[in-house]
């Protein structure tokens, strides 16, 4: 009965004819049969029947030799690199298959394995990928099957078949073994092999001048870049690799899996070296380089063609519009002489950094900026907002924050000073900080702390404050408070143990008795070779674990108890030197002024008002008959 209406019925799909045809070119062919059908090549299949594989010797003068066939054991065992390494030796191939359409999915038993046949970019190794998920079953003629599916693949790429491959078979076998084992195999994970290496041609090198000493530091995509910082100098360490110029290089050939020769190129060389340098330079020289070390710190410069290292330069003002910032490290042996000295100028410029191993500033140092060096000299003054950190340090007017050893200031002006020994010519304000400070002239507002002595030669003003502090350095207010922080943790642990000792101790002397009683059971039970019941073994052992235990807190408690009594004695220790510190006023006290001694333990502070028009001229603080501490005026020794 038909039905009304009409449908469209699915175009047929097209069927090749079986076809065998001989072909350099598979590929080639393929698409030009697909063409004739009007069909895509993909849907073509092909079985190989035969592969003939010819070589052949060309000279520069006949190019016309004849092609010479090599059997496939010649062509599988060709390893003559002499030979394959000519650029007059050619390869070639041609393959007689048969060509017919592809079988539906289901008829395939190899439509879930997928394969694929890829190579690196100069086709000289050859990879077979299987992708994670392909399934295959087993069948007799799997391996032998695996060999051809390879084979179809690589001669569709274009690549030589029984040449530089002979690692195929092993690939082939070990894939089926494991299929035959599973029976049914399902690859959880993608797999790719090696089943083709030709020879690698090595790529020519261009030479190259390096030059190391150039600050090449990448900015992360977030960073802030530093303007400020660009370079103004380069300095260098003794030994470190400046400059290397690496030599052209000349590749060598190779060929590829196709059999293709490759010829490498010729090198370009633009960039040999034309310049000299000095003695303090180290020049090596092998087949592959020349590489030019320093022999000496400092930093590089290049003059009259001539690249030399120097220690000392000479600016007139470091600033964002000429040098910038200048890093060159406290151990560079980098010396600078900067020669700005107008005083509504800056020799150090707002916001620069400079850090060398010695620094003679002639000038002023402006705001933000910051001066780092072993030694150091300001002629001018430093901002409020400037920092100097210096193991030897001078400055004329100082107004900013300067840290060292032996620091030597005309005029302090509100600034601040922390070292080891600082001595202040003129003190108008500011906070020093040191072991030992001496003011030549103190007028107001000024706050000295020292650890050991503060010496002033002449008060002319009011409202100050000398403070003698045993914990004035950092690393001593670390150690005291990671010592009291032990003693505390001691002293819980000290407590504890003591409760477990009393707890132990008394289990154990209730349970003797009853020990012994059943340690004298034991032994008869032992003598006479009975067995002896296991509760009395478990409480004999629970008895002995008691009496170790007991051992065990007693051998703690007792290190714990040493620990704490070299703590306690440590911590006293801080402040033994309190006793022979010394406040020294060389004149007169002039209004309100305050001297102040910290202790350690107990943490007090002690407070002395020298009253004004006072002649006292040193203080210390001296012991109490009733255990006490206070700040008194002392004779002066020596």
């Amino acid at each position: 009965m038909a039905l009304f209406g009409s449908s469209k019925k699915t175009p047929a799909i097209k069927k090749v004819r079986p076809t065998v045809v001989r072909t350099q070119n598979v590929a080639k062919e393929l698409f030009k049969i697909a063409k004739s059908y009007e069909m895509e090549p993909e849907l073509l299949d092909f079985n190989l029947l035969d592969v003939q594989t010819y070589t052949r010797l060309i000279s520069e003068e006949n190019r016309e030799t004849e092609w010479e066939e090599i059997s496939k054991e010649e062509s599988q065992n060709f390893h003559d690199e002499s030979l394959l390494l000519n650029p007059f030796f050619q390869i070639k191939q041609t393959y007689e298959i048969e060509v017919f359409s592809k079988k539906a999915s289901k008829d395939d038993h190899y439509s879930n394995l997928k394969l694929a046949v890829g190579a690196n970019a100069t086709k000289c190794k050859v990879y077979l990928s299987i992708a994670q998920g392909s399934k295959v079953d087993y069948v007799p003629h799997f391996e032998q099957d695996l060999i051809d599916m390879i084979n179809r693949k690589k001669i569709r790429a274009g690549i030589l078949v029984y040449m530089f491959d002979a690692m195929v078979e092993g690939v082939a076998s070990k894939i089926s073994a494991r299929v035959r084992i599973a029976e049914k195999l399902e690859f959880e994970q993608s797999e790719t092999h090696l089943i083709a290496e030709a020879y690698e041609p090595t790529v020519t090198r261009n030479d190259e001048l390096i030059l190391h000493y150039e600050d090449s530091k990448e900015v992360e995509e977030n960073e802030r870049v530093d303007y400020a910082s660009r370079g103004f100098i380069q300095s260098v360490q003794k030994g470190q690799l400046l400059i290397e110029y690496v030599k052209a290089k000349m590749g060598k050939p190779g060929r590829n899996c196709r059999g293709e020769y490759m010829e490498p190129k010729e090198p370009i060389v633009a960039h040999e070296p034309n310049f000299k340098v000095s003695e303090n330079i180290k020049v090596v020289e092998d087949e592959d380089s020349i590489k030019y070390y320093a022999n000496e710190n400092g930093y590089i410069a290049f003059e009259d063609n001539t690249y030399v290292i120097k220690k000392e330069v000479d600016v007139d003002a470091i600033s964002f519009k000429t040098t910038g910032s200048i890093d060159s490290g406290v151990d560079s042996e980098v010396n600078i002489t900067v020669k700005e000295t107008d005083a509504i100028k800056d020799a150090v410029g707002s916001g620069m950094t400079v850090e060398v191993t010695e620094i003679e500033i002639d000038g002023n140092v402006g705001s933000n900026a910051k001066v780092i060096a072993k030694k150091a000299s300001i002629g001018g003054q430093t901002h409020k907002a400037a920092t100097v950190i210096a193991d030897e340090l001078e400055i004329n007017v100082h107004k900013g924050k300067a840290y060292g050893k032996n620091i030597h200031i005309t005029r302090l002006e509100h600034g601040q000073v922390e070292g080891e020994v600082v001595e202040v010519a003129q003190a108008i304000g500011g906070i020093i900080r040191a072991k030992e400070v001496e003011i030549g002239i103190c007028a107001s507002h000024v706050k000295a702390t020292a650890s050991n002595t503060i010496e002033i030669k002449k008060m002319l003003g009011s409202e100050n404050v000398f403070t003698i502090d045993p914990l004035l350095s950092r690393d001593i207010q670390n150690s005291v408070e990671d010592n009291e922080e032990q003693i505390k943790e001691l002293e819980l642990r000290i407590r504890e143990l003591k409760k477990e000792i009393e707890k132990y101790t008394s289990l154990i002397k209730n349970g003797t008795k009853v020990f012994l009683e059943i340690k004298k059971r034991l032994l008869h039970y032992q003598k006479n070779n009975v067995k002896m019941p296991e509760s009395f073994v478990k409480k004999y052992k629970q008895f002995q674990n008691m009496q170790q235990r007991l051992k065990e807190l007693k051998d703690e408690y007792t290190l714990k108890q040493e620990k704490l009594n070299l703590l306690t004695t440590r911590t006293a220790s801080f402040q033994d030197n309190i006793m022979d510190a010394r406040i020294i006023n060389r004149d007169k006290w002039i209004g309100y002024n305050e001297i102040k001694f910290r202790l350690v333990d107990p943490p007090i502070e002690l407070v002395y008002k020298p009253l004004e028009g006072s002649s006292e001229k040193v203080f210390g603080l001296v012991e109490l008959n009733d255990g006490e501490y206070a700040i008194r005026p002392v004779a002066e020794e020596g």
